[in-house]
């Protein structure tokens, strides 16, 4: 058995069978979605987080074992391998661990230490060490060499000192100690860069010109903020602990006796804290925070775009949608209820001269009854509004639906819409996007690269590695969630369906043009390239509406068909009954068709499709209308109450689309009457909520709005509509914060005070 499951089963708190099932599952191919759905019985029921966490905790200790085979062999190589060092590697549990143990024999490139060794002074080092209450001075004399460049005892013992402080800084034990401290007690300060303080660009960060906060606590988006102004070069961040702070772990496990010898080695653990040590464990504790950061940011992340895949669908409808417009028009094209472009024209109905606007007029009532337009989608750009009014005046009677068109521009000039649409140009390819939306938000969004969508969190500063997979295994989650039609889903959809890949989708896509629609489930077998492997991860994700088999529009898997078909026989019907007569289904047994594969989870999964076969997860869709008169911020006033959709939701509020062309923001203290540390707990991308303008600053183009009952709007307008000014009072605290940093830093560089009450500690300790 794997090693690693014992340790996955301790962290995450899951039976060990269950853990070792699953890798087992995922090691012969198994997605998470197929492992999820489908293998219950072996998992005991695992949902996909938990199966997802198994899997990249396998991928990153597989990480941790190449890592440790790597620094074997080196060792190994370099003839430095011993039994006990061996053991330590082996030993070490994390990344961190093994690069400590590691740190010693890790080949350096030149360094004072490693200078200091070329010079013979190695002895000498470790003459100081064993002999603390002697003078070096006399035993320095044996190591000048003026050829060596050490023309004096003094330059003597200072290299043995480099020596000694590059020992204290890689062991490893003190680095473990220290790392803790860093983790608990650390404070991350900016500062700004000297003569940036009135550059335009700088004021963004304005709040970071000078500003502490504890390591442990502080926000992701705000951590982020400091590394991103930093990086443009306006700010300088430090993560910092007192120098003599770090000192104090150290000096009792090298200083052992007062003495001229113990004198040189206390300010050699002195140098290595704070020449080697310190800023190694900064730029350790500057990644950790990056990477934490970067979790939180890519949860939220994920979490909206989760919300914004799985947004109800209008369904298949006749459909008119608009790309709204000034001077260039509305571009404006007519779909049929599968999404398939019948028409399209420019409507010039937000300006232009009165004739222009008459005839748009009349060009779309044409369009609305000659096609039979069922719903009007209007995209919530520029003139969103103004096209809304000009179609309301109409007096139609369908729905008319604002969409977010996030990213639409980015598919109109991509390959995939350009396969699509050879022939059409950009303006088109958009109003065809905004258009099949409305219809299905999941079939078109999944054409876009996620990070288009305008859903993130500082999702250019991340690791995009770690944001990419995070939103594939969204994207993959979401799809097959909800099934794919088969007959009539794009290859991108496909792609993402459990056991398929892009080259598989487009296959069945070809296979689709060549022979026609698919009749069962079981004629995906006949795809090229598409092997028994594929065919089980993807079968019971995709559905073949009016199939051969009653089953194939379902999400029962084909390898339970013969089971279904047994129940229907024992209930004296055929399986078409069971899936539209209620009492056919209640004479069913579970506990009859109980196996060694097939368990009450399964089979209550299967009864469940059987009530409601091919299912929709998603919610049912709703008409949401604007506030009317309230097109543009200059007619927004405090107090004035209205709907809004909320688009995007952050770690310090979310924001809200009132209808104005620009997103107000609801601070995560005005999301409720109550506290809320988490704003994903309140609020989700999409919904529908009503808020309260607390304050309209056009100057600057923001929005604050509330969703508390009775919003203070004086204290709101004085407190803004960030938490910054509060966050930084509080950290700081009465004379504390930065004050408390720069008494720390002037004790670190003055040092004789500190430094002799250390001395003294030490001694007193050994």
């Amino acid at each position: 058995m794997n090693p690693h499951l014992e340790t996955i089963a301790q962290e995450t708190g899951l039976k060990l069978s269950s853990v070792a099932a699953t890798a087992k599952l995922l090691a012969e191919g198994g997605t998470v979605p197929f492992i999820s759905r489908y293998r219950k019985e072996q998992t005991g029921s695992l949902d996909e987080v938990q199966i997802t966490t198994i899997r990249d905790r396998l991928n990153q200790l597989a990480e941790l074992d190449s890592r440790r085979e790597t620094i074997l062999k080196s060792l190994e190589e370099r003839k430095l391998l011993t039994p006990e060092l061996k053991k330590k590697v082996l030993a070490a549990k994390t990344l961190s661990t093994l690069e400590d143990v590691f740190a010693p024999y890790r080949p350096k490139r030149q360094t004072r230490a490693t200078k200091a060794a070329e010079k013979g002074l190695t002895p000498l080092a470790d003459w100081l060490l064993e002999n603390q209450g002697a003078d070096p001075m006399e035993e320095a004399a044996n190591y000048i060499d003026k050829e060596k460049e050490v023309e004096y005892a003094q330059d003597a013992i200072a290299g043995a000192r480099d020596i000694i402080a590059e020992r204290v800084s890689d062991d490893a034990d003190l680095r473990g100690r220290v790392r803790k401290i860093y983790e608990k007690e650390a404070e991350v300060s900016s500062k700004v860069l000297f003569g940036k303080e009135e550059e335009p660009d700088a004021q963004k960060y304005r709040d970071y010109f000078e500003w502490t906060e504890s390591f442990a606590s502080i926000p992701s988006h705000r951590l982020l903020a400091i590394r991103r102004g930093e990086k443009e070069g306006f700010l300088f961040m430090r993560v910092s602990v007192p120098l003599e702070r770090v000192v104090d772990q150290a000096l009792p496990d090298w200083v052992k006796e007062n003495g001229p010898a113990g004198e040189e080695v206390a300010k050699a653990v002195e140098d290595g804290c704070k020449r080697l040590l310190m800023p190694s464990m900064e730029t350790e504790a500057r990644l950790l925070s990056k990477k934490k950061a970067d979790e939180t940011a890519i949860t939220v992340f994920a979490d909206n775009l989760r919300e914004l895949l799985l947004a109800s669908p209008l369904g298949e409808k006749r459909l008119l949608a608009i790309d709204p417009g000034f001077r260039t028009g509305c571009k404006t094209v007519v779909l049929d209820r599968s999404g398939k472009l019948l028409h399209h024209t420019v409507l010039h109905c937000t300006a232009g001269s009165q004739h222009q606007i008459i005839a748009a007029a009349k060009e779309l009532a044409t369009l609305l009854k000659d096609y039979q337009i069922e719903a009007i989608a209007i995209g919530n750009g520029t003139a969103s509004r103004e096209t809304e009014s000009f179609v309301r005046k109409l007096k139609v009677t369908i729905p008319i639906v604002v969409v977010n068109e996030s990213g639409a521009s980015i598919y109109s000039a991509s390959e995939v819409a350009r396969e699509e649409f050879p022939n059409e140009d950009v303006t088109v390819r958009g109003a065809v996007s905004i258009g099949r939306r409305l219809m299905d938000p999941l079939a078109e969004l999944v054409k876009i690269d996620p990070k288009s969508i305008g859903v993130g969190q500082y999702q250019h500063d991340v690791d995009q590695r770690l944001l990419k997979k995070s939103l594939d295994d969204t994207v993959v989650s979401s799809v097959n969630a909800v099934g794919v039609e088969v007959n009539t889903a794009s290859k991108q959809l496909l792609s993402y369906v459990s056991g398929l890949n892009s080259s598989l989708a487009q296959n069945i896509v070809s296979y689709r043009d060549s022979n026609g629609p698919f009749s069962s489930r079981d004629q995906l077998k006949e795809v090229p390239r598409l092997g028994e492997k594929a065919f089980e991860q993807a079968a019971g994700f995709l559905r073949v509406r009016g199939g051969v088999h009653p089953l194939d529009s379902s999400a029962v898997h084909p390898e339970r068909y013969a089971l279904v078909e047994q129940m229907a026989a024992d209930a004296g019907c055929e399986v078409q009954e069971l899936l539209t007569n209620p009492a056919a289904r209640k004479r069913i047994k579970l506990e009859n068709y109980v196996s060694e594969e097939v368990g009450l989870p399964t089979l209550e999964d299967i009864m469940g499709e059987l009530a409601k076969p091919g299912r929709d997860p998603r919610k049912q869709f709703e008409i949401f209308t604007f506030a009317e008169g309230v097109e543009k911020p200059a007619d927004l006033t405090a107090g004035m109450k209205l709907p809004g959709i909320v688009t995007n939701v952050t770690a310090f509020g979310a924001f809200v689309d009132v209808g104005v062309h620009q997103d107000g923001l609801v601070h995560v203290s005005q999301l409720a009457d109550k506290f809320v540390s988490d704003p994903a707990e309140i609020v989700k991308v999409g919904q529908k909520v009503h808020v309260t303008v607390t304050e309209v600053d056009l100057n600057r183009n923001r929005i604050s709005l509330s969703m508390k009952a009775a919003p203070d709007l004086d204290n709101n307008r004085r407190s803004g509509s960030n938490d910054r000014r509060r966050n930084n009072d509080r950290n700081r605290g009465p004379g504390g914060g930065q004050r408390r940093n720069q008494r720390s830093n002037r004790q670190a560089d003055n040092g004789s005070d500190w430094f002799s009450m250390a001395m003294k500690n030490a001694k007193k300790k050994s």
